[in-house]
Order: structure tokens, then C-alpha cells, then sequence
């Protein structure tokens, strides 16, 4: 399996050209979305930690 350095860095260049900074707004939206995931994910292992240690398993 080859590598084509050249073609990577044209492809990463691509990207960084089409990335942008996001705006207040969408940086707040995003921020309050991955903390409602966290605050999921948290619940879900909580619950399973319960069942495991009250379910005898």
C-alpha cells in the first residue's frame, strides 16, 4: 500500500479551505447539545450501574 503524500496534503488543504469559524450562536448550540449527550450517556451508565449492583449480577 502506497501513500501519495502530495494527494493527502491537496486533500487535508481542501478541507481547511472549506472550514470556517463558527458563529456565536451555532458554537452555543453546539456546546448545549454534546452536554444533553453527556448528561444521556451519564444517566444510561448510572442506571446500568444500579441494575448491577441491586441485580445481584
Amino acid at each position: 500500500m502506497k501513500i501519495n503524500i502530495k494527494e493527502t496534503l491537496k486533500r487535508y488543504k481542501r478541507v481547511l479551505i472549506l472550514a470556517r469559524k463558527p458563529d456565536k450562536k451555532e458554537l452555543k448550540e453546539t456546546a448545549r447539545i454534546c452536554g444533553i449527550g453527556f448528561v444521556i450517556m451519564g444517566m444510561i451508565g448510572f442506571i446500568i450501574y444500579l441494575i448491577s449492583v441491586f441485580g445481584g449480577v
